[in-house]
């Protein structure tokens, strides 16, 4: 039973708790574009590889998985998701399990508005958003919706190109000065982090974590708080279920006057997940049991709460690669 991790990046605590998870009943495999991903050197064996992007970069994937007898495979970053969804039966065809959501799901949480769309339409309350300009006046107009609002990217992911505009002027030039942009109502309430499973053999929720967000940097947790609420848990399963998510997922969801309100899904494991992992929400046994086709058992909540999660920065030095 081996485990391959694609993209990894700097998410070092990620890896690590996969081994510790898998112990001496498999090997965790690591692969990055750029040599110097941390988090690749994390790995008991790693391969640095080409860009997704790259003709035949789903050929080199192949082969790791061929060569290192690779059971199930997951990626770190939303653009790959899409990817391997869209390879699944290859992957399958190999032995292989994609740890993740299907094709169309990957792609409706990499376009922002239309999972704003999704979840409109199914009754979920969530910040009014935006890609018709003069829809947006209107409504302003209107006093239905007041700045500051984001304009952002409807496409994009780790918060890039993410602006706060408090005015029509500075609407305007942001929206014309990016590619499919939207703009969504600013909300200024609690702003929330979920980590979820649904167990990947019986499509059941198994796992929830809920974090209160206290300082966020480069789009990702920095500081957090853990919680645990009913309430919360009730809708976040409902939600999952709906969408028909599989696997792990994060969930950004703003609290307001006693309303939760959801904003964006990454099928994937976040920056902030650490945080559910040392306060007892444990998904990396939950993926190995499902790798073993073993089903997981349902336990929402009973982790340490009222924990708070710091970041801090670790520093790991090796020799120049050369070419």
């Amino acid at each position: 039973m081996n485990l391959l991790i694609l993209s990894c990046g700097t998410r070092d605590k990620v890896v690590q708790y996969f081994k510790e998870a898998f112990g001496e009943e498999g090997r965790v495999i690591t692969t990055d574009c750029n040599p110097y991903a941390p988090a690749l050197y994390e790995g008991d064996a790693h391969y640095v590889v080409p860009r997704m992007t790259a003709p035949g970069y789903i050929d080199v994937v192949f082969d790791i998985c061929k060569k290192e007898q690779i059971t199930g495979v997951l990626s770190l970053i939303d653009p790959e998701l899409s990817l391997l969804a869209k390879h699944k039966e290859d992957f399958e065809a190999l032995g292989v399990m994609v740890i993740g959501s299907s094709y169309e799901l990957c792609e409706r949480t990499l376009n922002k508005w239309e999972m704003y769309c999704w979840m409109k339409a199914h009754g979920y309350p969530c910040a009014k958003s935006y890609i018709d300009l003069d829809a947006f006046f209107a409504d302003v107009d209107a006093g239905i919706v007041t700045y500051p609002v984001f304009v952002k990217p409807a496409k994009g992911s780790a918060s890039m190109q993410i602006s706060k505009a408090y005015d029509k002027e500075m609407v305007e030039f942001l929206f014309h000065h990016g590619e499919f942009m939207m703009i969504q109502e600013y909300m200024d309430g609690q702003e929330l982090g979920v980590d979820c499973y649904i167990d990947m053999i019986s499509k059941e929720v198994v796992s929830i974590f809920s974090k209160k967000k206290l300082v966020m940097r480069a789009g990702e947790t920095d500081k957090a708080l853990s919680f645990a609420d009913e309430e919360l848990f009730a809708q976040v399963e409902k939600f999952a279920v709906e969408n028909g998510f599989i696997g792990q997922i994060d969930i950004d969801i703003f609290e307001k006057d006693g309303v939760y309100y959801f904003s964006e899904v990454n099928p994937r494991f976040g920056g902030g997940y650490p945080h559910a992992y040392v306060c007892g929400a444990d998904h990396m046994t939950l993926i190995k049991n499902n790798l073993c086709g073993k089903i997981n058992e349902k336990k929402i909540g009973g982790y340490a709460v009222n924990k708070v999660m710091m970041k801090y920065n670790e520093i790991m030095l090796m020799d120049a690669v050369t070419k």
